[in-house]
């Protein structure tokens, strides 16, 4: 296994709409191997979400885990929401947009449709943080950020913010 790069706003990378991803391919070793690769690099980040997009691949998958001890990882091929109800805010963070978090608001119950790690498809109702980090990884396959709910003001602060700690980094 190894730690993949997380790409980080504003690269112009992060905005690529995702391809599907062959089921034949799913059970591949290099698709396994990816997906080994993306639970390593999403649990040291430390994170809870990681759409394949972050990571300069683009194709329609990510791997979720929302437990508190790192036991329920998650892969989602080719999701689709197919329903949803209720709206909810909650404080979002990313990966790919370190240190910056804000209030999003969502739907708080959604059913999404997928194949799992092993290439069968699945349906799974999700609620709350769960629902939540689906839908934001959701937005990664599509090229959407969180930063894009927020107002164009807000938006370019972060950008700002994120400059000057890159800057002081180097």
């Amino acid at each position: 296994m190894a730690l993949l790069p997380i790409l980080e706003f504003p690269d112009p990378r992060l905005r690529t709409k995702a391809a599907q991803v062959d089921p034949a391919q799913v059970t591949s070793p290099e698709f396994q191997g990816l997906v080994d690769d993306m639970f390593e690099t999403m649990y040291a980040a430390p994170g809870i979400g990681l759409a394949a997009t972050q990571v300069d691949r683009h194709l329609r998958f990510m791997v979720i885990d929302v437990s508190e001890d790192k036991s329920a990882p998650m892969v989602f091929i080719n999701p689709e929401i197919v329903s949803s109800q209720g709206k909810r805010a909650y404080q979002e963070g990313c990966l790919s947009i370190p240190g910056i978090y804000a209030d999003v608001t969502r739907a708080d119950t959604i059913v999404v449709r997928y194949l799992d790690r092993e290439g069968k498809q699945q349906e799974l109702p999700a609620e709350g943080l769960l629902a939540t980090c689906i839908q934001h990884e959701i937005d990664h396959l599509d090229g959407k950020l969180f930063v894009d709910y927020l107002s164009p003001l807000k938006r370019e602060m972060v950008r700002k913010k994120l400059a000057k700690a890159r800057r002081h980094a180097a």
